[in-house]
């Protein structure tokens, strides 16, 4: 495996921030991964993952061995009542989504147009449009950093939760190799969000296919998300909050059309970008650092902001919105 010094990893973050990386590498295979552990040991740095840049912010140098996942490869392991899918970490993951489509495949088309890879996707529990990992999900290998030994975790060892699982409980311990999902053939299509349902309505189609859908998520992502290769960013920047009922409530009372969805637990589940817009940060650019003109969810680097100019932004908006509504916003990104 070759190992390169000093590599700027602008190409390698979807803000497009230019760090460098200490040593870079790229892993094809096990074995690839296996000796990058092994040479970040034997020259005393630590070892950075990465997949496709999407959920990073880097705000300086990395003093690592950055290691990119690159492996490839989809394969169907058991064709049953239910199809299980595995694809190699380094599967880019819309090509993935769309690739199942086209062998007929039910259960990833409302996961459309996500950024990212396959292996990074179980980290935080992707989720969009009515469905997350952990619904789709059957199984997964990974590496264990602390003792070289390979592990199969199911469903349940995941823990998933909202944007959260063990492996984002445990930073650096594991290592995800390969992914495993349960599809179906029949058609099992979640259309409970409203927008979904009328940009199909629009288009005349009142029996949906899971392709149908797709289009359907990637025309409403697109119009409302700008493209990393157009202009940095990752995606949703913060988490919907989860408030308690009471503090819906006194929000609320103050702002009649607040955007919540009560949860099973009797928490709250708030949407951050409406809490964003309303306080008055939509479209807000300060240098080339910014908030996007459609969507107050996400941060925009306009060309040359640095890491640490977003995460500046990012905290002042976390404060802002802390004394207006007294709700706490968590970053979503891994921020390095």
């Amino acid at each position: 495996m070759k190992v390169l010094e000093q590599v700027s990893l602008k190409a390698f973050n979807s803000f497009g921030v230019e760090v460098k990386a200490a040593l870079f590498a790229e892993a094809q295979n096990d074995a690839d991964v296996r000796e990058a552990l092994q040479i970040a040991q034997e020259r005393d740095v630590p070892l950075l993952v990465i997949g496709g840049g999407s959920n990073l912010l880097l705000t300086g140098d990395v003093q690592a061995l950055v290691l990119r996942m690159a492996s490839r490869g989809i394969r169907i392991v058991e064709d049953c009542v239910q199809v299980v899918v595995e694809a190699e970490a380094g599967e880019p993951w819309h090509p993935f989504v769309q690739h199942t489509l086209a062998q007929g495949l039910v259960g990833l088309e409302n996961l459309s147009l996500i950024p990212g890879t396959v292996g990074a996707a179980p980290m935080q529990n992707i989720g969009a449009y009515g469905v997350e990992i952990k619904d789709v999900f059957h199984s997964l290998t990974a590496l264990d950093r602390q003792s070289g030994e390979l592990r199969e975790f199911t469903l349940a060892d995941c823990h998933f939760a909202y944007r959260d699982s063990v492996f984002k409980q445990q930073p650096g311990r594991w290592l995800i190799l390969r992914v495993r999902f349960a599809l179906q053939r029949e058609q099992a299509l979640h259309l409970e969000y409203g927008p979904v349902r009328q940009r199909l309505a629009e288009q005349g189609i009142e029996a949906p296919t899971a392709t149908d859908v797709s289009r359907a998520i990637c025309a409403i992502r697109s119009e409302k998300l700008p493209d990393p290769a157009v202009l940095g960013n990752a995606g949703s920047f913060f988490k919907n909050p989860l408030v308690s009922a009471q503090l819906a409530a006194r929000v609320r009372a103050e702002h009649a059309d607040l955007v919540a969805y009560p949860q099973a637990d009797g928490q709250v589940k708030l949407a951050a970008g409406w809490l964003i817009e309303r306080a008055g940060w939509k479209g807000f650019r300060e240098g080339d650092a910014g908030v996007h003109t459609l969507q107050a969810l996400v941060l925009v680097n306009y060309g040359a902001a640095t890491g640490a100019q977003l995460l500046g932004l990012a905290k002042r908006i976390q404060a802002d919105v802390f004394a207006r509504f007294g709700v706490n916003l968590e970053i979503e990104p891994n921020v390095l």
